[in-house]
């Protein structure tokens, strides 16, 4: 059943302000426009710096590689946005050449002990505060909501700018449109192809960091080893591609990639698969554009439900995705798809957000290979029951109970693996 031109084209603008190109983790990236902002209110470079940050951008912005620079953090985050750091460019802030990143580390080597970081209590589930001070002036930059929304800007307590914030973990109230999982179904397989074609953009640039990642030595190089055993296996193949893009972005490779609902691992995962496999089983080019398509706004449905940031991995909402986009290049109907929505629901559910790093890598490839397996199950009309844990025999209420999960079941969760986090203590391996 296709929908009518309306309301595809809010599900398009939808897709446009969630796929999106991004340099680099996008809490730290988001950290550093934070700083950017700031930085271009005070008027100059700042001697001190103090960030205040929800939990879940502090766990996710501790541990991963920072584009270009050889290091992991958010010191070297900051001291990119308030040397050589732009607002305008949003989530490529991080895009820079070696002089720019050099400046930025020459500032850090002076201003290590001035930059103060804290976690904000009670605060949005996304949310930056970066104050920058130099002498006796001050100016505040805050993110909150999404990974590129300013809520308040000021300079020595004169307030320039205040706009309430949509809170990340609800809905995507501003999106204009209901989704449903029929309908992305009928989106991603109706919609007039040159309305859905951009989606392609993503392939080029996705495809560009699995390369990196093949040919580097990033992260736990899962990727290369993966592809190593991979003799030729469409599966083996196909997962060790995906799992080469978020190994370089992971450990700081400066390619971009086009991310999905604030986050490049869910981009590289909902894009990276459904292609290459697309591609190995000669696919036409309409089938990997829908698919494509499928796989995102999958995510991107599931993803709202769930909220911005949660302890609920990312990799489960972009698997979901996945699975969809697969089960329907293999011929498998929309029935088909449903079971095997239910039946990713029943396998990564669970699954722990604790920070971003490079081992995220490993769970990438849990879910893509998750994805296949239940895909296949799926087309074989093969299904767990409803009585079977979240599943529910409507697919939109068993989506429900993840992103119940995801927003709500998990806030002590997420309190718990920041106190882990933050109490480790290093040492060598036994």
């Amino acid at each position: 059943m296709g929908l009518d031109t309306a309301e595809r084209q809010k599900i398009i603008a939808l897709m446009h302000r969630e796929v999106v190109l991004a340099t680099g983790c996008t809490e730290p990236v988001a950290v550093a426009l934070a700083a950017a902002k700031a930085r271009e209110t005070l008027g100059t470079q700042p001697d001190k710096v103090q960030l205040y940050l929800s939990k879940n951008v502090f766990k996710n912005a501790m541990g991963v590689g920072i584009p270009g620079t050889g290091m992991i953090g958010l010191p070297v985050a900051v001291a990119m946005g308030v040397t050589k750091g732009k607002s305008e460019r949003k989530l490529e802030v991080l895009d820079m050449g070696a002089d720019e990143i050099e400046v930025s580390k020459q500032w850090l080597e002076q201003h290590r002990d001035d930059i103060e970081i804290s976690v904000k209590d009670n605060c949005d589930k996304l949310y930056i505060e970066c104050v920058c001070a130099k002498g006796n002036d001050t100016a505040t930059a805050i993110i909150a909501g999404q990974h590129t929304c300013f809520v308040h800007v000021s300079k020595n307590g004169e307030v320039l700018y205040e706009h309430k914030p949509v809170a990340s973990s609800d809905s995507d109230n501003d999106c204009e449109v209901e989704l449903s999982a029929r309908k992305v179904y009928d989106f991603a397989t109706t919609a007039p192809l040159d309305e859905i074609s951009f989606i392609n953009d993503t392939v080029k640039y996705n495809m560009s960091a699995s390369d990196r990642g093949l040919a580097g030595d990033y992260g736990l190089t899962t990727g290369k080893l993966l592809m190593n055993m991979a003799n030729g296996d469409v599966v083996h193949t196909t997962v060790a591609k995906t799992v080469a893009a978020s190994d370089a972005r992971m450990d700081g490779c400066t390619v971009p990639v086009f991310s999905n609902s604030g986050s490049g691992n869910q981009g590289i995962a909902c894009t990276i698969p459904v292609y290459e496999y697309g591609k190995l089983k000669n696919c036409s080019e309409e089938t990997i554009t829908r698919g494509l398509i499928m796989s995102h706004l999958m995510s991107i449905y599931v993803k709202h439900g769930i909220g911005r940031l949660s302890a609920l991995c990312g990799v489960v909402n972009a698997s979901i995705g996945v699975t969809s986009a697969l089960t329907y290049m293999q011929g498998g109907d929309y029935r088909q798809i449903t079971f095997a929505i239910k039946n990713m629901i029943n396998t990564l559910t669970g699954m722990l957000c604790d920070g971003a790093k490079p081992s995220c890598a490993l769970k990438v490839a849990t879910g893509i290979y998750s994805a296949f397996v239940t895909a296949e199950l799926a087309l074989h009309t093969k299904v767990v029951d409803e009585t079977d844990g979240l599943s529910e025999a409507d697919t939109d209420r068993s989506i429900q109970n993840v992103c119940k999960i995801g927003k709500e079941g998990m806030n002590e969760t997420d309190d718990m693996i920041l106190e882990i986090m933050t109490h480790k203590k290093f040492g060598s391996n036994s």
